[in-house]
C-alpha cells in the first residue's frame, strides 16, 4: 500500500494497492479527491507502475494526469465511483418522503495516512458534508474502510464475504448520523465508469443457507463483462447489511439493488476518473449505475442504533464462488442418510419377519 505517492501532503486521499503477479500486476487506486472513487487497472506485465502528475491532478482540468507505465500493458480498466447517499421515509402509506441527498463530492475527508495499516492491508476514508446545515453529521461521519488480500480466505466479520488475492473489500459505514424523519432508510449510488465494448450486468444467485451468514440467501454481483462475454472485473455482495459495530446475525438489515441503469446523466465529478479516463467519461467511456437501499421492512434498525455497515467485494476475473462447507455437507449427510438408512432397515426386519412366519410351516408333499 502507498499514500499519496510523490506528493508530501496529507491534505488529501489516495491509496495505491498493488498486487504483482509472476506475468500480471493490479492496481486498485482508491481516492476521496472529489467523490469517493477507485480505479481499478490490470496489466500483463509483473513490473507496471502508477504514474502521477500531482500539480495537473489537483487543477480544474486532471485528464491525463494518472496513466500507467508502460501503457501499452493495461489489458482491463474501470472505475467504480460512490456518488450520492439518499434518506427517504414513509411520510403516509405508500408515500415516500426525499430529502435533499447528501453528494459525497462535496464532503471533507480525514487523511487517511492516520488509519493506514500496512500489516493488516487496511485503511480508511472518513467524512462529512463539508456544509451541514441540518446538523445530521454533528455527532456522526460516512466511511469507507478498504481492505487488500494476500491471498484467498474468508472475511472474519460477517457477512464473511470469500475472497481471494485479486480482490479488494470495501465496508460502508454510516455511523451516528441523526436520520431526518422517523424510520429512516438509506440508499447509496453506485457508479461504474467501462471501456468500450464491455458492459455491466447485475446479477442476483440463490443459494441454501450455511454457517456463515445463516438466514442470507441471495449473492448478488454487478458483473463487467465484455463482446465476448468473458468477465473482466466484478462488485459482489450479499443482500445483507448491519447494524452493529461487531455485526451478529440478529443484526441483519435487508439490502436491495433498485435495477441498473445508465447514468451519463448523474456522474459527479471525480478526480482520479477525469484524470485516468479523460474527458471521454460518459461519452466514449459509459456510465452505469445502481442504487443499493438498506432498511426494507426494518426501516427502525437504524433509527434505535445508529449504526449501519455493507461491504461489498471488487476484483478482476470471476467473482470467488461459495462450495458446500463440510459442516454443511455433513448436516446433509444426516439429513438424508438417516431417513434412508432407516428405511432400508425397516425393509430388511419386514421381510425377515416374513420368512421366519413362513418357516414355522412343515412343507407339504
Amino acid at each position: 500500500m502507498q499514500y499519496n505517492p510523490g506528493w508530501n501532503s496529507s491534505s488529501v486521499n489516495l491509496l495505491h494497492v498493488r498486487a504483482e503477479g509472476p506475468s500480471d500486476t493490479l492496481h486498485y487506486v482508491w481516492s476521496s479527491i472529489g467523490a469517493p472513487a477507485v480505479l481499478l487497472v490490470a496489466t500483463e506485465s509483473p513490473s507496471s507502475s502508477l504514474s502521477i502528475n500531482w500539480t495537473q491532478l489537483l487543477s480544474p482540468t486532471p485528464a491525463g494526469a494518472i496513466w500507467i507505465d508502460p501503457p501499452g500493458s493495461v489489458v482491463h480498466s474501470t472505475a467504480v465511483v460512490f456518488t450520492k447517499v439518499f434518506e427517504y421515509s414513509e411520510a403516509k402509506p405508500s408515500e415516500e418522503l426525499f430529502y435533499p441527498p447528501y453528494d459525497l463530492s462535496n464532503f471533507s475527508w480525514a487523511s487517511v495516512n492516520h488509519t493506514l495499516n500496512h500489516t493488516a492491508l487496511t485503511a480508511e476514508l472518513t467524512g462529512v458534508p463539508a456544509t451541514d446545515p441540518g446538523g445530521g453529521f454533528s455527532n456522526g461521519s460516512l466511511a469507507f474502510r478498504v481492505t487488500a488480500y494476500e491471498g484467498r480466505g474468508r472475511d472474519g466479520r460477517l457477512p464473511s464475504l470469500l475472497h481471494t488475492a485479486d480482490s479488494s473489500q470495501v465496508e460502508f459505514v454510516l455511523a451516528g448520523v441523526a436520520p431526518r424523519g422517523n424510520s429512516s432508510r438509506f440508499v447509496l449510488e453506485v457508479a461504474t465508469v467501462e471501456e468500450p465494448g464491455v458492459m455491466r450486468k447485475l446479477r442476483s444467485a440463490r443459494s441454501i443457507d450455511d454457517e456463515y451468514t445463516p438466514t442470507i440467501f441471495e449473492m448478488l454481483s454487478l458483473i463487467a463483462e465484455s463482446q465476448n462475454s468473458s468477465t473482466l472485473s466484478f462488485l459482489q455482495w450479499k443482500a445483507t447489511a448491519y447494524g452493529s459495530r461487531s455485526p451478529r446475525r440478529e443484526d441483519g438489515i435487508q439490502c436491495q439493488a433498485q435495477g441498473l441503469q445508465a447514468a451519463n446523466w448523474s456522474l459527479p465529478v471525480s478526480s482520479i476518473v477525469q484524470a485516468y479516463f479523460g474527458e471521454g467519461v460518459g461519452s466514449t467511456y459509459s456510465v452505469s449505475a445502481v442504487n443499493v437501499s438498506f432498511g426494507g421492512e426494518e426501516g427502525r434498525v437504524y433509527q434505535e442504533k445508529r449504526y449501519l455497515s455493507w461491504s461489498v467485494l471488487l476484483g478482476f476475473g470471476q467473482p470467488p464462488t461459495d462450495t458446500f462447507s463440510p459442516l454443511v455437507i455433513s448436516i446433509m449427510a444426516v439429513a438424508l442418510g438417516t431417513p434412508l438408512a432407516m428405511l432400508l432397515l425397516g425393509t430388511c426386519l419386514v421381510l425377515l419377519a416374513q420368512r421366519k412366519r413362513y418357516s414355522e410351516y412343515e412343507p407339504i408333499n
